[in-house]
């Protein structure tokens, strides 16, 4: 399992920033689409675990499976362009520009939205036959995650959104460090190695991913859940992509680019 050391995977997250930024929109959107669409039926399914075994850590462990298929087959997530795309603008890559970030930001959320989305309609409908009858156990669970973390969170005012957004921003260190160990290794079985780890502690902590809530928001409105679209959007989604945002740029793009990519001067003997 060849290991890149850091100063080569650095510059290889800035050449796969640059990459992102000059993609066309119909590719980015498509890739964006199978990402927030594969990782909408990894939380499926750990959900599923949880809910059958009754433990939540089986399935934190088999969770990474989606994460590692989505990036093994080139597909991209909100979290992931968050801390790649800027690397190439404050590298001073010729063309890439803050409205480049920008423009692939949004793209790939869009994406991610329309992906995810589709799996939470596929999975209501299985866990509903067809809306024909009540919820089975899984989307049952699924109503309550929404319920908890929407509502759950505007209970406690000010202090319910700081916490929203410090689970947003760890969420997203561990997430793009995943993204980047990808970056470490030449070999499949190393790629998935080094992002299995930074995702299983993610997932288990329950830390605020803005494209797994992408599936598990509408799915939870969808199956009977006690909270509203408006609650989705001001009380998880919004401040979870902005502590995506923060947390990725600044705990894995920004330390790593300043110290590995432009590494200060040695301090005299």
């Amino acid at each position: 399992m060849a290991y890149l050391v850091p100063n080569e995977f650095v510059t290889k997250m800035i050449d796969a920033g640059e990459a992102k930024i000059f993609m066309s929109t119909r590719d980015t959107v498509i890739r964006a689409y199978m990402a927030g669409a594969i990782l909408a039926l990894a939380a499926a399914f750990a959900v599923t675990v949880n809910v059958q075994t009754g433990n939540p850590l089986i399935g934190a462990l088999l969770f990474p499976v989606g994460f590692c298929m989505l990036y093994l087959l080139g597909f991209d997530l909100l979290t992931g362009v968050f801390t790649l795309c800027p690397l190439a603008v404050l590298d001073r890559r010729p063309g890439c520009t803050w409205n480049g970030v920008l423009r692939n930001w949004w793209l790939v959320f869009i994406g991610n939205f329309a992906g995810a989305f589709t799996v939470a309609v596929f999975m209501a409908i299985i866990f509903t036959f067809g809306f024909s009858e009540a919820p089975n156990a899984v989307g049952m669970k699924i109503g309550v995650i929404g319920e908890s973390r929407t509502v759950g969170y505007s209970a406690h005012g000010a202090a319910g959104m700081l916490t929203l957004f410090i689970r947003g921003v760890m969420c997203n260190w561990m997430v793009s460090t995943g993204v980047v160990a990808a970056m470490m290794s030449t070999s499949v079985s190393g790629k998935v190695i080094g992002m299995w780890m930074p995702i299983l502690v993610f997932f288990y902590m329950g830390f605020e991913h803005s494209i797994v809530n992408m599936f598990l928001f509408p799915s939870g409105l969808m199956l009977g859940g006690h909270f509203t679209m408006m609650d989705y959007l001001l009380w998880n989604e919004i401040p979870t992509v902005l502590g995506n945002l923060v947390g990725g740029l600044t705990f894995v793009g920004l330390t790593l680019y300043s110290t590995h990519a432009r590494t200060a001067p040695r301090r005299a003997a």
